[in-house]
């Protein structure tokens, strides 16, 4: 299936577009990469898929590992503390009462405490729960870690230090602490997972160095930019190349051509259009170089053609002038240059009306007329001519009216070319044929003889300027007629031809064809 061309307008939003998407692809990957980084700068463990793994009811603890981020941990206890399993060394076994003192996982509540410094000095631990319904449990504790006023529900009335900093956060260091409860193997256990603080220097650090990622953005625009200029430019450049070579190829003389030089519908159409020009410089070359060999040919034939009576002419006048022609000779001689004087005279009307019809200001003046009366009062004209050259006529013209735009003088003149070379070259008894036939919109008048023929090698050119039917045929003649004929035929909108099978079956038979009138 032939592909389809694609134009330069196509060509450019094609490539925008593409260049646009190539773009976004690029802003998104680099984003991509900023966000990988940022995820592991922020490395935030997923407590919820942890805690949700069948692994971890299955015992399988070490295989959950793989949802720890950053510096957290965990580690499975006893109801009584006792350390059944830990991720790293930072977690380890715990008394019940400190157990205690850890946050739900996912509860919504959450234990503030703070010291307050009394004015005897003393010190005293308000820690304040607030629960996930809105309501909060409040206790104050003295110096010693008892409870002095409040409660959180427990019924405690001492802690120790440890639990305090359990309760208020402080332990362990930098990090937060949680649990929640689920059953392994029959038995109910305790998952303590430990949430590490960020080092929010480190962080900020690590942050800014991922915003260098960025960076890579504008280069990457820019080979992108890059790569669709090269594109296009390959697109447009290589065939305008190949167009350039092949009209510098032809200013230097060279034929060449183009053909599909690929590219943009555009630029393929100038090369088709550059391969039609070359092709018809090509003709016009040929043709002017025919031309110019029959102008030289031309100028051969004139001058032999007036070089033979000429000097003919020269000979008797001059043998005459010297008195070498005896008396009774002279006027033999007389009658041989008025013999060849008047070949000279119907030569030069030869040339004058072949450049008179050959002349761009040559115009005919047609009128509309019925072409077969037109015929039979020419040849009703011509028929003592032909009687007396000892022809017979045979004529073939219906009755019925076929009109044409003719000029009655010159179309009479390319018949007379016709009938008078029949009559000039074929012997007495030969027949001549003239008849007329309708033939759609055109008018076929055919002119034959049954006499000697023109040689086959001699019907291409049988039209050209000086161009004698043969040797064998007669002589005489400038070789002009046939070439005012044509001119004449064709002024007319017509054509004519020799035809390469006769009618009569030998001899000459000439073909014209005219445009009918409406």
């Amino acid at each position: 299936m032939k592909r389809k061309e694609r134009g330069l307008s196509a060509l450019l939003t094609e490539s925008f577009l593409l260049f646009a998407v190539t773009l976004a692809a690029v802003a998104v990957g680099v984003y991509w990469l900023w966000n990988a980084s940022v995820d592991r700068i922020y490395d935030v463990t997923d407590w919820d898929g942890l805690v949700s793994d069948p692994a971890l009811t299955g015992g399988s603890f070490d295989t959950l590992r793989s949802y720890l981020g950053g510096e957290d941990a965990f580690a499975v206890l006893t109801p009584e503390g006792e350390a059944l399993w830990a991720s790293d060394d930072s977690l380890g076994g715990m008394t019940a009462g400190e157990l205690a003192c850890v946050s739900e996982y996912d509860s919504g509540s959450h234990v503030e405490a703070y010291p307050v410094h009394g004015a005897d000095g003393k010190t005293q631990y308000h820690v304040t729960r607030y629960l996930a319904d809105g309501s909060s449990e409040e206790m104050v504790l003295d110096s010693s870690y008892r409870v002095v006023s409040g409660g959180l529900g427990d019924g405690k009335t001492q802690y120790t230090q440890r639990e305090y900093a359990l309760l208020a956060g402080i332990l362990p260091a930098k990090a937060d602490l949680s649990l929640t409860s689920f059953e392994s193997g029959g038995r109910s256990l305790i998952l303590l997972m430990k949430t590490a603080y960020p080092d929010e220097q480190e962080t900020y650090r690590a942050y800014q160095a991922s915003l260098r990622i960025w960076l890579l953005l504008p280069p990457l625009c820019v080979l992108a930019a890059v790569f669709f200029v090269v594109r296009i430019s390959r697109a447009i450049r290589r065939p305008l190349d190949r167009l350039g070579e092949a009209i510098a190829a032809r200013a230097e003389g060279r034929s060449v051509t183009v053909g599909d030089c690929s590219g943009v519908r555009e630029i393929r159409r100038i090369g088709r259009s550059f391969d039609v020009l070359s092709s018809r410089l090509e003709e016009s070359e040929k043709e002017r170089d025919r031309l110019d060999r029959a102008r030289q040919q031309m100028i051969a034939d004139v001058s032999h053609d007036l070089k033979t009576p000429v000097t003919v002419i020269a000979g008797y006048a001059d043998a005459l002038a010297s008195g070498k022609i005896p008396p009774e000779e002279q006027a033999r001689c007389l009658e041989v240059i008025r013999s060849r004087s008047r070949s000279l005279a119907q030569l030069a009307d030869a040339f004058h009306e072949y450049g008179k019809v050959e002349h761009p200001a040559f115009v005919l003046h047609p009128e509309r007329r019925d072409l077969c009366e037109y015929l039979r009062e020419y040849l009703a004209g011509k028929y003592g001519e032909i009687e007396l050259a000892g022809f017979g006529l045979d004529v073939r013209i219906p009755e019925e009216p076929i009109f044409c735009r003719l000029d009655a003088f010159q179309l009479g003149r390319a018949l007379d070319n016709l009938i008078t070379n029949s009559l000039r070259h074929n012997r007495l008894g030969t027949l001549l044929l003239v008849s007329v036939r309708r033939a759609g919109d055109s008018v076929l008048i055919r002119i034959a003889d049954n006499g000697a023929g023109i040689p086959r090698e001699k019907a291409r050119t049988i039209f050209d300027p000086f161009v004698v039917g043969s040797d064998a045929r007669g002589g005489g003649g400038s070789g002009l007629g046939l070439s005012i004929t044509r001119r004449i035929v064709e002024l007319h909108g017509g054509t004519i031809a020799l035809s390469a099978h006769p009618v009569l079956g030998h001899g000459a038979e000439f073909l014209i064809t005219l445009p009918a009138a409406r």
